[in-house]
């Protein structure tokens, strides 16, 4: 036995063997890897918004006419629907930042938890909308029209909002901080916990108002 161990030991000293290495003490195969730049980078980016914007069989421009129509959830960030009927329409949550309304006709619709962050909502219609929730930051509303609306716990803050009407409204638990309510007309009102700091209320009407600034 011993012998046999000379034998390949001798033969593991020639020049073939030398030049012939272990395969146990190759490394793993792995995966060729490709040159730098092989494939391209992609990149997550928004598609393109139809233009119109078609929801639930509503044309979404300026002056439609889409009644009750379903928009829950939509994103309508910037969309121009001014002059548009939207009554008893459902903008649940939906995505108005910076959007145009001016004139619209949101009456009875609703927008709780709606943003509406800068949007334009000159003389827009939203009697007896449900607002709760809603986000107006830095919004137009001159001239607008929410008597009897629910605003509770919405974001006005920096508003600027002269002459608007909320006649009528509920507004509780509200952030109304900075806005500009300028000739506003608060008669029958009901305010109650709100951030009023630094808000204007010159020329305001506040008749038969429940908790309105007075002393401002």
């Amino acid at each position: 036995m011993k012998f046999i161990e000379a034998i390949l030991a001798a033969a593991c000293l020639s020049a073939t063997c030398l030049a012939m290495p272990s395969r146990a003490a190759e490394p793993e195969a792995r995966p060729r890897v490709t040159e730098a730049g092989t494939f391209p980078i992609i990149h997550d980016t928004e598609a393109p918004r139809p233009d119109p914007l078609v929801i639930n069989g509503c044309t979404l421009k300026p002056k439609a006419d889409c009644p009750g129509v379903d928009l829950s959830q939509a994103d309508l960030r910037g969309i121009v629907l001014s002059g548009a009927n939207l009554r008893g329409a459902k903008l649940t949550r939906a995505n108005l930042y910076n959007a145009t309304l001016k004139g619209a006709d949101l009456s009875g619709a609703d927008l709780r938890g709606a943003t509406l962050t800068k949007s334009h909502m000159q003389g827009m219609q939203a009697r007896g909308a449900d607002l709760t929730g809603a986000n107006m930051d830095f919004a137009r509303l001159a001239g607008a029209h929410f008597e009897g609306a629910n605003l509770t716990a919405i974001s006005m803050e920096a508003a600027w909002a002269p002459k608007i009407r909320l006649v009528g409204a509920t507004i509780k638990a509200s952030n109304l901080q900075e806005a500009k309510f300028n000739e506003a007309d608060l008669g029958k009102a009901i305010m109650e916990g709100n951030i009023i700091r630094y808000a204007i209320w010159q020329g305001a009407h506040m008749e038969n108002c429940t908790g309105c600034p007075f002393d401002w």
